[in-house]
């Protein structure tokens, strides 16, 4: 939902909304995201016209104009307007996941019984595969990655982010790589030859 542009802006503290057209409301205040900037609360979801923003109501979602602002509306689809109140209000979780390296037997046991419960929901095993993928290509963007797999980009990007969640992987700002705590993982279940 948040581009890079906008996530610095709420960051700094120069963004305090954005614009979104929706024919179903997609959030609610209070709920949250997270996002590389960390974890980003809704603070208001009002209807609106376009024809209503002002310059300072654009220069707050990060515009330059009004009027900018409204070319940039006008390219996203159909639906009603939304003005969309956002702030930081903390870090990601999975921030301090991933650099959680000490891992005893128990932990890797654990991380494996949750890999081999997403393999088995899957038409194949999939999970240790995407890992030495993404150990032997960081930073390789991940249109190229599920190509070599044979697999389409979104659905390829799903998988990866169920990876994320475990704390194995990280999103860079091209492709991925494997975390500090999915080297850890790696290494302790990798066979000797």
């Amino acid at each position: 939902m948040l581009d890079a542009r906008t996530l610095r802006g709420i960051t700094d503290g120069t963004v305090t909304h954005t614009y979104r057209r929706w024919a179903v409301v997609r959030v609610r205040p209070g709920s949250t995201m997270r996002t590389r900037a960390g974890v980003v609360e809704v603070t208001a979801v009002d209807l609106m016209e376009a024809a209503a923003i002002t310059d300072d109501d654009a220069h707050a979602a990060g515009f330059r104009s009004a009027d900018a602002a409204r070319a940039w509306i006008a390219r996203r689809g159909e639906g009603d307007l939304y003005r969309v109140g956002l702030r930081v209000v903390g870090e990601d979780p999975r921030v301090a996941l991933r650099q959680d390296a000490d891992l005893d037997d128990t932990a890797v046991a654990a991380i494996s019984g949750r890999l081999a419960r997403m393999d088995r929901a899957a038409p194949e095993p999939w999970t240790r595969a995407y890992l030495e993928l993404i150990d032997a290509h960081p930073g390789v963007v991940a249109r190229e990655l599920a190509a070599g797999i044979g697999m389409e980009r979104d659905p390829f990007k799903i998988r990866v982010r169920r990876l994320k969640e475990l704390g194995l992987t990280e999103s860079l700002d091209v492709g991925y790589r494997i975390s500090p705590r999915g080297r850890t993982y790696l290494d302790a279940t990798t066979s000797s030859p």
